[in-house]
């Protein structure tokens, strides 16, 4: 499945889920997660509160959103020091985090 694009998206849970510490982070992944090697696309964002769907989790604060063209380039990614500055600068407000990575 190499040939294919990755979809790497990412669920984060705050410890401190205030509207400063949400937006803290969407700014963090703007500055460290964008313009990497290989991006189709990229967002981040908040969870839309309004979808109240029984099927919607409730549970996140922040979802990222990243498709890399190929699973070189996410893997490269996934090694890049902007990513792991990324993680050490911000880790401590995570109480968790879901990652779903598939083939598009």
């Amino acid at each position: 499945m190499s040939d294919k694009q990755v979809a790497h998206m990412v669920f984060f849970t705050l410890t401190d889920g205030s509207e400063e510490a949400i937006q803290k982070l969407i700014n963090a992944c703007d500055s460290y997660l964008t313009g990497h090697d290989g991006t189709v696309y990229y967002s981040a964002g908040t969870r839309g509160s309004e979808f109240v769907r029984e099927v919607n989790n409730q549970t996140y604060h922040v979802g990222l959103h990243v498709v890399f063209e190929s699973k070189a380039a996410h893997d490269q990614y996934q090694t890049h020091e902007r990513h792991l500055a990324f993680i050490a600068e911000n880790k401590d407000n995570w109480a968790s985090v879901d990652i779903f990575d598939t083939y598009v």
